[in-house]
């Protein structure tokens, strides 16, 4: 199937509220071995002028990659999951995520391109509060092999 071009510009639905966790920040420190302090120690979080925990830089992923599955799972995009590879990542920080925080995100299908027997899916992800407050945006681009 081909890439629906259609899905440009496309805004989905925020997520779920997210509530994040001291536990699952170390627990997300831990697997990608991040070792700074305020990842754990509330204290040391609060040395650094933070409420409490904050998470390490790509913690977000916990939050952006539910969102993503919006659209590969849509069969009208056109997008094989099964040949996908993600192309690239980067986050634009507000302020870190803290322990404590309940957040959303909305995903924006920033581009489409279909060529060389690739598909890319540019994505935006606006990570908020439930309050509507901006704490992160993150880029992704999704890549599939075309069907031959």
């Amino acid at each position: 199937m081909a890439l629906n071009m259609a899905y440009e510009g496309r805004t989905f639905p925020p997520t779920e509220p997210y509530r994040v966790g001291r536990e699952k920040i170390r627990e997300f420190a831990d697997a990608i071995g991040a070792t700074d302090a305020a990842y754990r120690d509330p204290a040391a979080a609060r040395a650094l002028g933070h409420p409490d925990v904050i998470a390490p830089p790509t913690f977000p992923m916990v939050i952006t990659m539910p969102a993503s599955r919006l659209i590969t799972d849509d069969p009208d995009l056109g997008l094989d999951y099964g040949r996908m590879v993600h192309g690239d990542q980067r986050f634009s920080y507000v302020r870190p995520v803290v322990a404590g925080d309940e957040l959303t995100c909305v995903t924006h299908i920033e581009k489409l391109t279909s060529r060389a027997g690739l598909d890319s899916v540019s994505l935006r992800l606006e990570i908020t509060t439930t309050d509507g407050d901006p704490v992160v945006t993150a880029w992704s681009k999704l890549v599939a092999r075309q069907a031959v």
